[in-house]
């Protein structure tokens, strides 16, 4: 299980180096309310991030709901995130597999109760922020930028390139 919440993590925080390094291609002035909504959905999945390493810990993680009202700046935004995905892969580290199969209680920011394993914790954050790193990578395909290469066979290919020697040695 380890093994694979590592490379999930792995590939995450690559998509989102990859994202921010693209998002750099959007004009501030020309492509304003295509970049602030860019910024409110990885914020947004940022923020989901922040409150589940909140459950994991079992520490208050002190948001109200799944975004803020301040949009922040793109660049303090990309280092909130790497540090962020730095935690997650060290968490994995640090943590056992018995504890990632530990099912904890937690209350969502809406109020509804939810129950889930820290494996399927860590995989829920994974796979949401995935979800909206699509949505931005379709506003940056309506402005004519290609979008990153975001997906998982991509980067373990990518960091691993003995994959395509497919177990020949």
């Amino acid at each position: 299980m380890r093994d694979l919440l590592r490379s999930l993590l792995g590939y995450h925080a690559w998509a989102n180096r990859d994202l921010f390094e693209k998002l750099q291609h959007l004009d501030p002035d020309r492509n304003a309310s295509e970049r602030h909504a860019a910024i409110r959905l990885i914020n947004h999945y940022y923020v989901v991030a922040r409150i589940f390493s909140g459950h994991l810990t079992g520490t208050a993680h002190g948001f109200l709901s799944d975004n803020t009202e301040v949009t922040p700046q793109l660049g303090d935004l990309a280092k909130d995130v790497a540090a962020l995905d730095g935690w997650y892969l060290d968490y994995i580290e640090a943590t056992s597999p018995a504890s990632l199969g530990e099912f904890v209680a937690f209350t969502f920011t809406d109020g509804d109760r939810g129950y889930m394993s820290r494996a399927e914790m860590i995989s829920h954050m994974v796979l949401h922020a995935g979800i909206h790193r699509g949505e931005v990578a379709r506003i940056l395909s309506q402005l004519a930028i290609t979008p990153p290469w975001d997906t998982f066979a991509v980067f373990l290919h990518g960091t691993q390139p003995q994959r395509r020697l497919q177990g020949a040695q």
